[in-house]
């Protein structure tokens, strides 16, 4: 009996973790695509993440996850048009999570507001 409590914990312990489904987000250099394959590969991949010098800091480099819509944020966020440099333009437009504000914070048409 001992051998095979032994055995079904050995089963398990091998058999629970892979049925979980991996998810890896890729990574990419904006500033080595254009704004049309950056916004391509959000649209194919649903969320990435994208690396881009600093504007401000001489040898930072800044990176953040940019989704397709807001269904691919937390549920205390939204999806909210912000820019990021590319090959061809500075600003390209893309979306990225950003917290939602306190509804008692919210003014009309504001970004991320439900209430009005």
């Amino acid at each position: 009996m001992k051998k095979f409590l032994a055995s079904l914990a050995v089963i398990c312990a091998v058999a629970l973790p892979s049925t979980e489904p991996a998810f890896a987000i890729s990574r990419y250099n904006s500033t080595g695509m254009s704004c049309a394959a950056v916004q391509r590969a959000i649209t194919r991949e649903g969320a990435v993440i994208l690396r881009y010098p600093s504007r401000n800091v001489r040898g930072m480099t800044l990176y953040d996850r940019y989704v397709a819509d807001s269904g691919l944020c937390d549920g205390h966020e939204f999806a909210d048009r912000v820019t990021v440099p590319t090959t061809d333009t500075p600003r390209c437009p893309v979306l990225a999570c950003k917290r939602r504000p306190d509804p008692e914070d919210c003014f009309p048409l504001q970004a991320g507001c439900t209430r009005f």
